[in-house]
């Protein structure tokens, strides 16, 4: 169906997106002196919140059609696991986010760039999402 293969191009591109943040955006930013660290990271956050966000909710609405359309457990699966992602930028990220931002608005270069370097790590959890749904849905299409 077209909906299983939207909902893997989406995880697709939510791991691709991840990927690309952890291992090209991340150390980069972090060879930055503080104030263009920071003022590096609060631009792109935004920006790659809506992304990654957008991208994992539309891989899981296109899973949740296919598992309707289908009966097939393995679309389920696969959008279960991608909308994972949503609880986990709730619970676990946006408080770093805020924080990090209140940093930035104190000009507390040393303490958000450690925060930042934290921000990191937790962006690698987004990444195996991605990652796990692709498969399950690479599985589901098979």
């Amino acid at each position: 169906m077209v909906t299983g293969s939207l909902a893997l191009a989406a995880a697709g591109a939510f791991t691709g997106a991840s990927l690309y943040v952890n291992f090209v955006e991340q150390p980069a930013r972090l060879k930055l002196d503080d104030p263009a660290l920071m003022k590096e990271w609060e631009t792109s956050d935004h920006r790659g919140f809506a992304l990654l966000a957008g991208l994992s909710l539309a891989s899981a609405v296109f899973g949740f059609i296919d598992y309707k359309s289908s009966d097939d457990v393995r679309w389920l699966a696969g959008a279960a696991t991608i909308v994972a992602a949503w609880p986990f930028l709730f619970y676990a990220v946006v408080p770093l986010d805020n924080r990090i931002l209140a940093l930035i608005a104190a000009e507390d270069g040393a303490d958000a760039r450690k925060s930042i370097e934290l921000w990191g790590k937790l962006e690698l959890a987004l990444t195996a999402l991605g990652a796990l749904a692709t498969a399950l849905f690479v599985f589901a299409s098979g």
